[in-house]
């Protein structure tokens, strides 16, 4: 039940013309990073320059970064990266891959919470870059009654660059509010046991289909520039290499079994390195010819791991004189994972049902 706090914000005895206040909920908002509407230039550039130009993403000097990305940036780029988006589209359903998981694992969590809260929450998704907005979905939640917040952003590790610009846009859309839900946000996972024990177990069954054992596993994380981890104190790099160090002990593997690397560089400044298309190209030459590539920082497959990683960090193994390349999906919504997301979940709700 909700406690007393909640429950009196509905008049026991109200005027005749008092509007109608709806039963108090719980919400749970789930965020993750965002996707384009559809793959042709005009989408890709409405969804690049929202996400190009948030300050988290990139820091740069708007007088200088605004010029350049209008100017010359989103003149090209929407069409190579409508091209990149177009080979993993979800036809079918006319959506990203990442937009068709999320509304599945959305859907898995909601399914679990309802058969213990019933009715008393209310479960939902939002991108913080494209559809549907963060603060549409608030506005939702709280035209449904929910008095109260929790706000999950899908990122195991935190980085100000993904964590803090979902948190971000999070409390613009609580500062647009008359009446405001009390909020909760999620603290990073990355060292959860039962996120740790389902990367382990998508490991272990991936394995077993393959007639080898890879040569080593490599846990590519998405990048960050340099300077925010030596200059800026972002806790990313160490929460990433920690999730290898738990995957690594959880499976009792050696450390030459599995290493940390980092990809989608952006730039020309340094970021945190391995670079994974580097890397794997130094593993082919080095005779490690046969090896497999998870992605411990996406909570769903994405234009990163199903684009970037199947194809053109493949195809660096492969040109490197690499034989067997094997990438495994990201968590999804496999049932060890969502299972990881609730406890998650109902370990912060502690005090609100």
């Amino acid at each position: 039940m909700l406690d007393a706090q909640a429950t009196a914000k509905c008049p026991a005895h109200a005027p005749a013309d008092h509007p109608k206040v709806q039963k108090p909920k719980v919400g749970i908002l789930l965020a993750n990073l965002g996707t384009p509407d559809g793959t042709d230039y005009w989408s890709m550039r409405r969804y690049l320059n929202e996400f190009l130009s948030d300050r988290r993403v990139i820091d740069y000097s708007p007088f200088l970064w605004q010029p350049l990305l209008q100017l010359v940036i989103l003149s090209t780029r929407p069409s190579k990266s409508g091209a990149a988006y177009a080979s993993i589209w979800n036809n079918e359903a006319n959506e990203s891959p990442l937009m068709t998981i999320t509304k599945d694992q959305t859907a898995a969590i909601k399914a679990d919470l309802e058969a213990e809260y019933g009715d008393n929450i209310m479960v939902d998704f939002c991108m913080r870059y494209g559809n549907p907005s963060t603060q549409s979905v608030v506005r939702k939640m709280v035209e449904a009654g929910c008095h109260k917040i929790l706000f999950f952003p899908l990122y195991p590790q935190y980085a100000g660059a993904t964590s803090a610009t979902a948190n971000d846009q999070f409390f613009r859309a609580l500062m647009k509010e008359k009446w405001q839900p009390t909020a909760r946000v999620v603290d990073p996972y990355f060292e959860h046991p039962e996120y740790i024990e389902a990367l382990a177990q998508s490991i272990e069954t991936a394995y077993a289909k393959l007639d080898k054992k890879p040569d080593v596993l490599v846990c590519s994380y998405h990048g960050l520039p340099k300077r925010y981890l030596v200059k800026e104190g972002d806790p990313y790099h160490c929460q990433c290499t920690k999730t290898t160090r738990l995957l690594k002990e959880r499976l009792g593997w050696a450390d030459t079994e599995i290493t940390t690397t980092f990809q989608s560089r952006f730039g020309p400044e340094e970021w945190l390195q391995p670079y994974t298309v580097e890397e794997v190209a130094r593993l082919a030459e080095a005779g490690k010819k046969n090896i497999a590539v998870c992605a411990p920082a996406f909570s769903a497959d994405c234009i990163e791991t199903l684009e970037e990683i199947n194809e053109e960090i493949r195809e660096s193994f492969e040109h490197a004189g690499g034989e067997e390349f094997t990438y495994i999906p990201c968590l999804n919504d496999d049932p060890a994972h969502i299972k990881a997301l609730t406890t998650v979940i109902r370990e912060n709700l502690g005090g609100w049902l």
